[in-house]
Formats: structure tokens, C-alpha cells, sequence
């Protein structure tokens, strides 16, 4: 989780300055282990060796350093749903593996380290940009999805499309949000594999 996306969160100074990777870097370690909440710009000035107005010039708020990590984090997710998805050649298998991967990748992600569970249930609660940007590129997936369903004739067309993209998301919503996550823990095993066929019988032409 410390590789960097030098176009995620809010900064100043170049975006893809190596002093920036090293903000980022060591203040996903400080987190880990301190927490978020718990960290102020100060801590994490003296951690990375850095003064405090320094690391401003390149992030304007303790908040910006941690979109950053959160779209770092949110990046990993997408990357294994994409590769779960491209691994499927039908519309059908790509849907169930698109359930599949995002529940065992959030979990990954969100509970292996709950310090910086702590970064995720601030970015869901206060819906940061790094959290809507994912969101919206999920959803661009997912009607990818559905688009190449109706095109091969295993789904049906009769409703609007944009209805069933909403409709499907908000199923795979409390799998995508660490706060409504953290309440569903227990069906994970088995929510994808019924949801997924749930799912594709109401696509079915």
C-alpha cells in the first residue's frame, strides 16, 4: 500500500515529485501505526523529517495526504477487479466475477490494517473526491459490462440502461463501502455468489 499515485488527492508543488512520493510513503507508515485520527501534520513533519510548512507545499491539509493514500488504496481494488474481470471472456462471467473480486479485494484492503481502516471510514463518511472518483469509474465498469451483455443477447434491453447500472451498483454498494462493509462481514463468504446470480436472472432476456 506505500506505491504512490502521483495523480491522486489534492496537492501543490509538481505532482510527481519524489518529495511527495516520500510524504505519502511515510505517512501511510505513521498511520498504520498511530492512526489517522490520532496524527497531526506536525507528527508526520517530524516522522518524514520534513518541516511542517514544507510538506504544505505540497499538500494543503492532513486530509489531502490522506485522499492520496485512500486513492492508492482504492487504486489496488480497482486493479484487481479489472484483471478478475478481464480474465472472463462473457458478459455473465465477467458480472460474477466483478461481485466476486470486489468483496475479497475490499476486504483485503480495508481490514488487513485497521489503523488505516481508520483513512477509508473517513473518505465514506465525509465522501472525499478520491472516494467518488472510484465510485463513478466502478460504475463506468459495470455498464461497460452491461453493454457487451446486450450486444451478445445474454441480457435483456428492454430496460434503460442507466437504471440497471444504478440498480446493480446500489446491490454492490455495501461491499464497496467500508462502513456499510464492516456490517455485512458475515455474509461476504456467500453475498457474492448469491447476489451475482440474483442478478443475472433479472438481466435475462
Amino acid at each position: 500500500m506505500s506505491k504512490t499515485d502521483a495523480n491522486s488527492g489534492p496537492a501543490r508543488g509538481p505532482a510527481e515529485h519524489e518529495v511527495r512520493d516520500q510524504i505519502v510513503s511515510t505517512a501511510t507508515e505513521h498511520f498504520s501505526r498511530y492512526g489517522y485520527e490520532k496524527t497531526t501534520v506536525s507528527d508526520l513533519a517530524k516522522s518524514v523529517g520534513f518541516s511542517k510548512a514544507y510538506i504544505y507545499k505540497f499538500f494543503e491539509s492532513k486530509q489531502a495526504i490522506g485522499e492520496a493514500i485512500c486513492a492508492n488504496c482504492l487504486s489496488q481494488i480497482e486493479a484487481d477487479v479489472r484483471a478478475a474481470v478481464n480474465e472472463a471472456e462473457h458478459p455473465p462471467e465477467q458480472l460474477r466475477r466483478m461481485f466476486k473480486s470486489i468483496v475479497e479485494a475490499s476486504l483485503r484492503l480495508f481490514f488487513q490494517d485497521r489503523k488505516l481502516y481508520e483513512i477509508a471510514a473517513s473518505a465514506a463518511t465525509e465522501r472525499w473526491q478520491a472516494t467518488l472518483d472510484y465510485e463513478a469509474r466502478i460504475q463506468a465498469l459495470l455498464q461497460d459490462i452491461l453493454k457487451a451483455g446486450r450486444q451478445s443477447g445474454d441480457f435483456e434491453r428492454k430496460t434503460p440502461l442507466d437504471e440497471t447500472v444504478t440498480a446493480i451498483y446500489l446491490v454492490l454498494r455495501p461491499y464497496l463501502n467500508p462502513l456499510l462493509l464492516q456490517y455485512g462481514f458475515e455474509y461476504t463468504e456467500e453475498a457474492p455468489t448469491k447476489l451475482s446470480s440474483l442478478v443475472l436472472r433479472s438481466l435475462s432476456p
